[in-house]
């Protein structure tokens, strides 16, 4: 189903279907980010004005396609300056996260220890990502920090996940490397 209408969203949908009908997980990410680089790079495809506001005091999600019948979401996500994400996971999920505008800092880490209630990670470096790129998290490297990292732009993204994308486990430092985890709802912003 389509949440928003915009130039070349039966474009969008009819590649993001292609491609996502492969038979196996990275087949099926290495298709969508070649699909995706393919499109963010096409001018006939214009995601919607809505996309590119800011919320003030968090980064938006906005829902733009959710396909029953092959069981995938697309949500774009507006970062104000600065805005960005404590380590998360996708719970399980795989995703393939595109630049469409601005530039995003991405920080994979790796969960090397877990201790009862405690995980301790590691920073697998950070990427600067600009229009046009996209990369896929498979589980279990699916822990990571998004960030806006502009004083004074805003980003957008859009993030494909193998299905609805409603929650996920946030982790808070206690100490060091060392972060408890608590899960959190994920919920949609209004869209214009």
């Amino acid at each position: 189903m389509l949440a928003l209408d915009f130039p070349g969203s039966r474009r969008l949908v009819d590649a993001l279907d292609n491609a996502i009908r492969k038979d196996c997980t990275t087949a099926i990410t290495d298709a969508l980010r070649q699909t995706l680089c393919r499109l963010m790079h096409d001018d006939s495809v214009s995601l919607p004005k809505c996309v590119y506001e800011a919320e003030a005091d968090h980064y938006a999600r906005r829902e733009i396609y959710s396909s029953e019948d092959l069981g995938y979401s697309v949500i774009a996500m507006t970062w104000g300056p600065g805005q960005g994400t404590s380590i998360h996971d996708h719970s399980g999920m795989w995703c393939v996260e595109g630049v469409w505008h601005g530039q995003i800092e991405v920080t994979p880490y790796e969960l090397v220890e877990r201790d009862n209630d405690l995980y301790r990670f590691e920073s697998r470096g950070t990427m600067l990502a600009g229009p046009g790129s996209a990369g896929s998290l498979i589980p279990p490297h699916e822990y990571h920090t998004i960030r806006n990292p502009s004083d004074d732009a805003v980003a957008v993204s859009l993030h494909i996940y193998r299905g609805s994308m409603t929650s996920c486990s946030v982790f808070r430092q206690v100490r060091d490397n060392w972060y408890d985890r608590d899960q959190r709802k994920l919920s949609l912003d209004r869209t214009h």
